[in-house]
C-alpha cells in the first residue's frame, strides 16, 4: 500500500480553478484506476490551503496514477505554490488501509515513471515497525 497526505498551498486567486481541477482528477481518478484506494481533496482552515488523501494498492499503482493522462493534462503545477507529501501508516484496527511499503519499479519503467519516482519515494518512519507488530497481535 502507499498513502500519503499532500499539505497544498494554492497561489492567490486560484482557489476556483484548483478546485475545478480537483473535481475533475477526482472523477477520473476513481473511474480509470482500480487500485486507488482513497482520492480525497479538502479545503483547509488557512487560506489558499488544502489537504488531499491518497492511497494505492501499492506503490506502482501510485506512479501510474502520477503517469495518467488526466494526471498529466491539466497545469496542476501552474496551481501549487507550495506542495508537501507526508507518507502515512494507517493503524490497523482504525483504518481499513493496509500498512504503507517502499516498492522498487520494474526494470523497465519509463523516463516519465522514473523521474516522477524520484521524487515521491515512500519514506518510512523506523517508529511504525514497532507499532506494527503490536497491530498484528491485536
Amino acid at each position: 500500500m502507499a498513502t500519503f497526505l499532500a499539505k497544498i498551498k494554492i497561489y492567490e486567486g486560484k482557489e476556483a480553478e484548483f478546485e475545478e481541477v480537483s473535481r475533475m482528477m477526482f472523477e477520473a481518478t476513481h473511474r480509470t484506476e482500480p487500485n486507488c484506494r482513497r482520492y480525497e481533496f479538502w479545503r483547509g482552515a488557512e487560506p489558499r490551503s488544502y489537504y488531499c488523501l491518497e492511497s494505492f494498492d501499492d506503490f506502482l499503482s501510485f506512479m501510474n496514477h502520477q503517469t495518467s493522462d488526466h494526471h498529466e493534462a491539466p497545469d496542476f503545477g501552474s496551481l501549487l505554490e507550495e506542495i508537501e507529501l507526508e507518507w502515512v501508516d494507517p493503524i490497523q484496527g482504525a483504518s481499513d488501509l493496509v500498512p504503507t511499503e517502499p516498492q522498487e519499479l520494474p526494470a523497465d519503467a519509463d523516463e516519465l515513471t522514473r523521474s516522477k519516482e524520484a521524487g515521491h519515494r515512500v519514506v518510512m518512519q523506523a517508529w511504525w515497525e514497532a507499532l506494527r507488530v503490536f497491530d498484528a497481535n491485536s
